[in-house]
């Protein structure tokens, strides 16, 4: 099947002004690993590269500019490969690869991987600022594209950069995993007829991270069985993924664990004080820590309602390290069909119910369009009951400029949810609660975000706004 580029449509825009600009540009494309920026800057250019040159996980630097040499070789039809003693050497030859090429022609040069081209003497980093500001930056033909998973290197020495490259890059494109949208189009062009409830479960295992996505068959009609098989077969691909994933993109990959295990067995969230308390990891470590999965995407941080700028409660979202964590990690290995025969156990209930949470939390926009306020300014928030007697809590608050506040109560089901006498009072009883502590004098509005919406009947009317699953899939 011919591979085409989904969605990005945004990004696709960014690269295209990039292209036609008529000067030089410096694009840096970061995002978490497997999130398709390789294959986006493929596609995009049809690998019609001027130079490209793709780092090596934990190589020296004498292999690294080895391998660069043998793309200079490649690329500028060299007889002999080059040798190059230090980075200024491979770039001065880079220089001179461009510089035979006609004047007018736009040169594409992509630098994959870069934090793996890095090395603790920041020799790359210092060639690189003098390639660009001494050279590059003046010239009106190169798109230099650098790209790489390291979110953290990528800010840090790059976009946020203090010395040469500081405010150097013309373009910076953060690229997200799909939405249900954009994994709704891909599973469609890989001949998936799966219905979106099916789809919304996978997105709940797998996230929108295309690569994963592409390793799901559709000729396993059920997504149960292609489960089994990533995750719980005798060959299954994804089995050791998440230590590939974590040692690939953090230094001190443990101490990142810890915290992403942590906040797994808190899927409610915590706020910083209490993820140290935890873990015993504090100060410095644990600012930065949580500073680099907030850029990664792997956590996600809600205001508490009535405190905006303190006590933020994290919580984790990376859909694929909470699934492994949760059904991967205790596996023993002796059910290779241990997802199809636990379909129906209680426990998977209440994932499916947290984890749709998030894939709501993940979708805002989508719900704020539902409900017809995504023109109004708003804000997002959660709030528990500050009373040791209440153990009320709403998980998703709506602020609305128009003096309305939306609480929102999210349920994942099968069919459409029926709102019984004790549930409706639950919900008043809710409402009363928040707005006698928070002494709001704003509207309150229940809203339901269900899978297949309500049940029409005597207690529905509790919910004064619903949003349904397919409310998420809008583009």
């Amino acid at each position: 099947m011919k591979e085409v580029l989904i969605g990005r449509k945004s990004e696709q825009m960014q690269l295209q002004r990039c292209l036609d600009s008529g000067r030089s540009e410096f694009v840096v494309i970061y995002g978490r690993r497997r999130v398709g920026k390789t294959f986006l800057v493929r596609q995009f250019f049809k690998n019609n590269f001027t130079f490209s040159y793709v780092g090596a996980h934990n190589f020296s630097q004498r292999e690294q500019l080895a391998n660069f040499a043998r793309a200079i070789k490649e690329y500028g039809k060299m007889l002999v490969t080059p040798t190059f003693g230090s980075w200024i050497d491979a770039f001065e030859s880079l220089k001179e690869l461009i510089k035979a090429l006609p004047a007018e022609e736009r040169k594409v040069i992509f630098l994959d991987e870069m934090p793996w081209i890095d090395n603790t003497r920041l020799s790359f980093v210092k060639a690189l600022e003098n390639f660009w500001n001494g050279w590059g930056a003046s010239r009106n033909d190169i798109v230099l594209i650098a790209c790489g998973s390291s979110t953290s290197w990528m800010v840090d020495k790059l976009i946020m950069n203090k010395g040469g490259l500081h405010n150097r890059i013309t373009a910076s494109i953060n690229l997200r995993p799909f939405t249900l949208n954009e994994t709704e189009q891909y599973l469609a062009h890989q001949g998936f007829t799966w219905d979106r409830y099916t789809i919304v479960e996978c997105y709940m295992i797998l996230g929108g991270v295309p690569f994963y996505l592409s390793k799901l068959d559709h000729h396993e009609h059920s997504l149960a069985n292609n489960i089994d098989n990533l995750f719980f077969g005798p060959n299954a691909i994804l089995r050791n993924e998440f230590d590939e994933l974590y040692q690939a993109l953090f230094a001190h990959a443990d101490k990142y664990i810890t915290i992403v295990r942590t906040l797994a067995n808190h899927r409610e969230g915590l706020t910083v004080k209490q993820i140290a308390n935890i873990t015993g990891i504090t100060g410095g470590w644990l600012t930065r820590i949580l500073e680099n999965l907030l850029r990664s995407e792997f956590i996600i941080t809600f205001n508490q309602y009535g405190n905006k700028n303190r006590n933020k409660i994290i919580r984790l979202c990376d859909f694929f390290t909470l699934f492994w964590l949760k059904h991967v990690e205790h596996d023993s290995g002796k059910d290779i069909n241990f997802w199809s025969h636990s379909l129906h156990s209680p426990s998977l209930a209440v994932w499916r119910g947290f984890t749709f949470e998030l894939v709501v939390f993940l979708h805002l926009q989508q719900v704020k369009s539902a409900l017809g306020i995504d023109r109004i300014l708003n804000s997002s928030s959660s709030w528990r009951s500050s009373r040791s007697s209440e153990k009320t809590q709403i998980d998703l608050i709506i602020e609305r400029a128009d003096r309305i506040i939306n609480l929102c109560e999210i349920k994942f089901c099968e069919t459409p949810y029926i709102i019984t006498k004790e549930y409706a009072m639950k919900l008043r009883t809710r409402m009363a609660v928040f707005q006698n502590e928070t002494q709001s004098r704003k509207s309150l509005v229940n809203t339901m975000i269900t899978t297949y919406g309500l049940v029409p009947g005597k207690h529905s009317a509790v919910a004064q706004s619903e949003v349904i699953m397919d409310d998420l899939f809008v583009e």
